[in-house]
This record gives structure tokens, C-alpha cells and sequence, in this order.
């Protein structure tokens, strides 16, 4: 029987991982996601789309697919799934693994504001600016639908529920994006303050240098707290921590 794998997420490290396990002898990787965007990019070997239904559920199919180790390779925003598979794997008694890509961090010339929350990122605009890239997800939105007085470039992957803020132009995108277009976002929509969360990874940080060479200021909201559990930041570290736990498979470079 072959060991059993549970990759939680669908980002590129998510994908990456799954990729490394499809193509090993004797593991079967299994790749869940949230099912929140209408067109995701699949990872190799099996994929499951939707929740489990709660930690319960979750610990169950552990049990019952006899996995070995659960990745947890989500969004670092994604604060209730990685909660569910902390409750999950510690009442299946499997080990869990978190995946996590570096956060940004600001660089010369960047005009940066760490805020707690999407809320405490609404209320700090005012002081700000007046025209807003506002970049947090389309699940956050409602944060800001009061603020009537500013005007907003809303960029999501899918389109997002109401509600919204009243003066704003949605534009639906996905990422990488370069700096050289990132540029002409802003300057064609004059904006003056980016909104963002710390997401890390290069898919969407050409807007942070974007926002550098404008000097404009940038929100950055910060991550939730890291889970207890072992965590690694790149496919090669997962990958050799699995190692650990998984039957043995041919040498490879990392």
C-alpha cells in the first residue's frame, strides 16, 4: 500500500510539492482545495476541491485513507484551515507539516504601514490618500464597503460578493504581474495607496515595487500567528523533512 500524502492548498508551493510526490514510488499525494476560485491551477496526482466539513470530518478521512503526514501549503491568510488541520492531525495523531513561503519585508525608499487587520487597514486610509489599489482578496471587502469618501481599484482573481465600496472600478486578474504593468495600473487610475497582506511569494510583489518608484504609501496587513507545528519555507525543506516519514525513494537534489 502506498503511504498517503495530504497537501492542504492550492498555491505554487502547494503545487510544487504535490508534483515532487506524484513522481515517487510508493506515495500517494492527495491535493485539497478550498474550492474558492472558479478556475484554479490543479496540482499532479489526486485532488479533492471543497472542505472536509470541520476538523472532525477531516480527522476522520485521515483515519480512514491512512495518511501519513497532512501539508499544510495554504495561503498565510488562510487562518481556518490551517486551524481544522491543527485539530484534525492532532486528534488522528498524524504529523502535520506547515508549508509557508517568507513574508515581504520593506526595502529602501518603501513608505510601508503594518497594520493588524483589514479593518485596522480601512481606518488608516483616511490619513492616506484619497485613491486606493486596494489588492486584500475578494473576501475581505466588506472591511472597507463604508468608506464612501475614497475611490477604490478593486483587483480580484473571481468576482466578489457585495459589499463593496460605492466608488470603485473592479478589475479581474491574476497574477505574476510585471513591473512595467503594475506601473501603468497605478498611473492610469492615479493611485496613491496600495492596500495590500503580507502574502509573500514573487506572483504579485511587482506592486510593491511599483509602489517604490511611485513613493507611495503601502498597507501591509500583517499575518496571522504561525500555527505550532514544524514549518518550513520552501518545496526542497518540505521534501526532506517528509523524508523522515515517508518509506525511502530514489536520491534527488533539493
Amino acid at each position: 500500500m502506498r503511504a498517503c500524502v495530504l497537501v492542504l492548498g492550492g498555491t505554487g508551493e502547494a503545487r510544487g510539492l504535490a508534483a515532487a510526490l506524484a513522481g515517487r514510488p510508493g506515495v500517494r499525494v492527495v491535493s485539497s482545495l478550498a474550492g474558492r476560485v472558479s478556475d484554479p491551477r490543479l496540482p499532479e496526482g489526486e485532488v479533492r476541491v471543497g472542505g472536509f466539513g470541520g476538523p472532525e470530518r477531516l480527522a476522520g478521512w485521515l483515519r480512514e485513507h491512512d495518511v501519513r503526514a497532512v501539508v499544510d501549503a495554504t495561503h498565510p491568510f488562510a487562518e481556518r484551515i490551517t486551524a481544522s488541520a491543527v485539530q484534525a492531525t492532532t486528534a488522528a495523531a498524524v504529523p502535520l507539516l506547515v508549508l509557508r513561503r517568507p513574508g515581504w519585508r520593506p526595502g529602501t525608499g518603501d513608505d510601508w504601514h503594518w497594520v493588524p487587520s483589514l479593518e485596522e487597514a480601512a481606518a488608516s486610509l483616511t490619513e492616506l490618500g484619497g485613491r486606493i489599489f486596494l489588492t486584500t482578496g475578494r473576501q475581505g471587502l466588506p472591511a472597507f464597503a463604508a468608506l464612501d469618501d475614497l475611490w477604490f481599484l478593486i483587483r480580484t482573481v473571481d468576482p466578489p460578493d457585495p459589499p463593496l465600496p460605492r466608488n470603485a472600478r473592479l478589475l479581474l486578474d491574476r497574477g505574476p504581474y510585471t513591473l512595467d504593468g503594475e506601473l501603468s495600473l497605478m498611473r492610469d487610475h492615479r493611485v496613491d495607496t496600495l492596500v495590500t497582506k503580507d502574502s509573500g511569494g514573487t506572483m504579485t510583489m511587482a506592486k510593491l515595487a511599483a509602489a517604490r518608484t511611485l513613493g507611495l504609501p503601502v498597507v501591509v496587513v500583517r499575518r496571522p500567528p504561525a500555527p505550532d507545528a514544524p514549518t518550513v519555507t520552501t518545496v526542497g525543506e518540505a521534501l526532506a523533512h517528509l523524508d523522515t516519514l515517508l518509506p525511502p525513494g530514489p536520491a534527488r537534489p533539493y
